[in-house]
């Protein structure tokens, strides 16, 4: 058996190359981030070819329910650009980034502002239920608006990528940030998140990476909670910057909001390596 010290040596190359791409990555996003900035604006209803006719739903009658992608900490919408673009290419028609403030302190109020806009999106697009993709914080936020603000009977599939599922010990000077203080493992949040969850109907899929350094340890971006419909889908040598951006995680992502509900804990693999 590999003692942990070899293990850690044989991971480093790879380790090495996950951390220069998340520096690329990180350069490219500082370009985008300014395009972001900006609350997107709702698509518009078209107008009715009859005069007086009910308006037309934008996805009424297609396949795919809205997706709705929530960023991460200190971060913004334009994050997702090529997420976005994979998954219109693949027949997605109503896809809608959000952006929480920045001045944002509380998680749990986050959530909230989450279930008002998951509301007002159903109703302007006459679908009863929404799927939603959330990079690292923003997986959180949508975690505890389905998990404990009842918005299960809203959400169908709720993918999460590089999410702190169970609290990460990263950076502990940066806990001063009362949104990084809910990130720690002994945060009152992650408690709650940890509480018996009975009915919950939404379907997870966690995307967690063997060489996510935000996530520490990296198997916290897992879900193992024994009411929850959870797929926990193992990513190799992608870092935590990356993820969103990834073509094989695009793909991972496209399965998911397609696929029917697997069985509980069921453990998925894809290597990027």
């Amino acid at each position: 058996m590999q003692s942990p010290l070899l293990t850690r040596i044989s991971s480093l190359p790879l380790l090495l190359r996950s951390t220069a791409m998340d520096l690329m990555v990180l350069a490219g996003h500082l370009l985008l981030y300014p395009t972001g900035i900006t609350q997107e604006q709702p698509i518009p209803h078209p107008t009715p070819a009859t005069p007086g006719a009910p308006p037309v739903l934008p996805t009424e009658g297609r396949a795919h329910p809205p997706v709705l992608l929530l960023h991460g900490f200190i971060d913004n919408r334009s994050v997702f650009v090529l997420l976005r673009r994979s998954l219109r290419r693949h027949g997605w028609r109503h896809l809608e980034a959000l952006n929480y403030s920045p001045l944002t302190c509380d998680l749990r109020r986050a959530a909230e502002l989450l279930g008002r806009h998951v509301e007002e999106v159903c109703a302007r697009t006459g679908h009863r239920r929404v799927d939603i993709v959330g990079h690292s914080l923003g997986g959180l936020i949508a975690r505890y608006y389905v998990q404990r603000l009842g918005g299960d009977a809203r959400v169908r599939t709720l993918v999460t990528l590089g999410t702190p599922h169970s609290g990460t010990r990263i950076a502990p000077l940066m806990s001063a940030h009362p949104l990084v203080r809910q990130m720690r493992p002994d945060s009152g949040v992650i408690a709650e998140l940890a509480l018996p969850a009975p009915h919950c109907r939404t379907r997870f899929v966690a995307f967690w990476s063997d060489t996510d350094q935000v996530m520490v340890p990296a198997e916290t971006a897992r879900i193992d909670h024994p009411d929850l419909i959870a797929d926990n889908v193992h990513v190799s040598g992608v870092g935590h910057l990356a993820l969103p951006v990834n073509s094989t995680v695009a793909a991972g992502i496209r399965r998911a909001l397609t696929s029917a509900h697997s069985a509980e804990g069921a453990e998925s693999a894809i290597s990027v390596a």
